[in-house]
C-alpha cells in the first residue's frame, strides 16, 4: 500500500521559507515521478513542481527562480524548498507519486500559509 506522508508545512512572513518534505513508503520510490501540487481556497489543484526518477525537472512559472524541488532516493523523500515566498503561494500543498503503470497516489496535505 502507498504511503505518502508530508511534513514541513506551516505559517512564514511574505518573503520567507519553508522547506516541505514527503516520503514515501510503499514503492520503488526511484522509479516514481515526484511531484508537488497544491490547492488554494476556491482554486483548482495545480502543479507547482515535479521531478522525474531520472532527475528532469518541472516548474510552474509562478515558482521558478524560488522554489527548488530535489529527491533523496536512498531516503525515500522528496524535498520542496520554497524561498520568497508570497501570500499568494498560500495553499494545502500535496505530494504526488506517479508511475506510468501503477496510477497515481497522493499524500493528505499540509497546510502553506503565508501572511504577515
Amino acid at each position: 500500500q502507498v504511503q505518502l506522508v508530508e511534513s514541513g508545512g506551516g505559517l512564514v512572513q511574505p518573503g520567507g521559507s519553508l522547506r516541505l518534505s514527503c516520503t514515501a513508503s510503499g514503492i520503488i520510490f526511484s522509479v516514481y515521478v515526484m511531484g508537488w501540487y497544491r490547492q488554494a481556497p476556491g482554486k483548482q489543484r495545480e502543479l507547482v513542481a515535479a521531478i522525474t526518477s531520472g532527475g528532469t525537472i518541472n516548474y510552474a512559472n509562478s515558482v521558478k527562480a524560488r522554489f527548488t524541488i530535489s529527491r533523496d532516493n536512498s531516503k525515500n523523500t522528496v524535498y520542496l524548498q520554497m524561498n520568497s515566498l508570497k501570500p499568494e503561494d498560500t495553499a494545502v500543498y500535496y505530494c504526488n507519486a506517479q508511475h506510468y503503470v501503477r496510477g497515481s497516489s497522493w499524500g493528505q496535505g499540509t497546510q502553506v500559509t503565508v501572511s504577515s
